[in-house]
This record gives structure tokens, C-alpha cells and sequence, in this order.
């Protein structure tokens, strides 16, 4: 029976979202397509981002983002760490993505936890549906 094989991707290629982290990755964007990759990435990412723009860099967590025709009627909204103030920036102002803030959903999918209680309960150990404490 024939196997389908998915060829390796580049050294430099971002990680599928389910299988990694996306923290410490960095995106020059430069190129259109990879610019709408990141920030669509960045949409889903639960840590920060930095954008490097063409006003300065922006460190904040993305909560919103509008699709238009051109990367000029295209935008995110970040929420800056200190206060409530909330960012809007274009996605043609964006030379460059960076995941900087720790994702605080990386490796606590459904699977994993199940996982992790199947574990302990043939270990012998306790094993509850509680949620573990949040990591700082």
C-alpha cells in the first residue's frame, strides 16, 4: 500500500502550530506572504509578540486582527502590557514578527493531559479532573 510522505521542511520554516512552540521564532516581513503567515499566526498565539515597525517595536498579545484586500487595509490590535492601552497596527507597517512572550497553552492540550492522568492512575498515583496550577 502506498504511503504518503511529507517532505522536511526548511531548517528555517515555522513549526505547525500543534506540534511546537512558536516562542523565540522570529519572521523577517518582508515577503507579503510570510508577513500575513506570521500575524496570522501571531492572532493565535496566547503569548506575546513583538512588531517591528515602521514606528518602533510594539511588545504586546495580538486580540484582534482585520483581513482586508491589501496589506495596507489590513491591520492587527495588540494590548500593551502596561495599562489597558490597545494598539492598532497596519500590517504594512511590519518589518518583522517575533513570538517573545511564552505561550501559556504550549503542551497543555487535551491529549497531553489525558495522557499524563492515564499515567498516574496505572502508576497507582492520584490522578483528578482539577486543572494543574498555571506556571509563571
Amino acid at each position: 500500500m502506498p504511503q504518503n510522505v511529507k517532505p522536511e521542511a526548511p531548517a528555517d520554516a515555522i513549526p505547525p502550530i500543534a506540534r511546537e512552540t512558536l516562542h523565540g521564532w522570529t519572521v523577517d516581513a518582508s515577503d507579503e506572504a510570510a508577513a500575513i503567515d506570521a500575524l496570522e499566526r501571531a492572532f493565535d498565539y496566547r503569548g506575546d509578540v513583538t512588531l517591528r515597525t515602521d514606528r518602533g517595536d510594539l511588545t504586546g498579545y495580538i486580540f484582534d486582527r482585520r483581513r482586508g484586500p491589501t496589506l495596507a487595509d489590513s491591520y492587527v490590535r495588540l494590548m500593551l502590557p502596561a495599562g489597558d492601552e490597545k494598539v492598532r497596527v497596519p500590517y504594512a507597517s511590519v518589518r518583522r514578527v517575533e513570538f517573545s512572550g511564552k505561550d501559556a497553552a504550549h503542551g497543555k492540550s487535551f491529549e497531553t493531559w489525558l495522557k499524563k492522568y492515564v499515567e498516574k492512575k496505572l502508576a497507582g498515583q492520584r490522578a483528578s479532573i482539577e486543572s494543574e496550577p498555571l506556571e509563571e
